[in-house]
């Protein structure tokens, strides 16, 4: 049975490993290096040699540095905002000092006084709720 597997929990030593050895003749049927190289430098592939430098595709943003303060808030609030928004979110936060909870609860307050003194009526969503009629 010279296709059988070998079996992990065989104490013998007659495995036969003779037959492994590394190729000594190139596949001619591989393209040549060169070749390789062209097609993936065509096609932007990142090569994972040290020292190569791909090409950057897109400038990133700049990235904003960690805002990490202990203020006792410690529920997350995650929502979807327009980059306008959220530039000009940490460009107030950034100009008065504030962390950006502090910002979001200075905006709420600035609103509910607009809400109290009737300068602006709270927009009503004429869409039910679910569970509501």
């Amino acid at each position: 049975m010279a296709n059988a597997r070998a079996s992990i929990f065989d104490d013998s030593e007659t495995l036969d490993v003779s037959g492994f050895a590394p190729k000594s003749v190139p596949d001619p049927a591989a393209p040549p290096p060169e070749q390789v190289r062209e097609v993936s430098a065509a096609a932007q592939f990142r090569s994972r040699e040290p020292g190569a430098r791909a090409p950057a595709f897109a400038q990133a943003p700049p990235r904003r540095e960690p805002r990490r303060h202990r203020t006792g808030r410690n529920v997350q609030f995650n929502l979807k905002a327009s980059q306008q928004t959220v530039d000009a979110f940490y460009a107030i936060s950034d100009r008065q000092g504030w962390v950006l909870g502090e910002t979001l609860e200075h905006a709420l307050a600035a609103l509910q006084r607009e809400f109290d003194a009737g300068e602006h009526a709270a927009p009503r969503d004429q869409t039910p709720h679910p569970g509501q009629q």
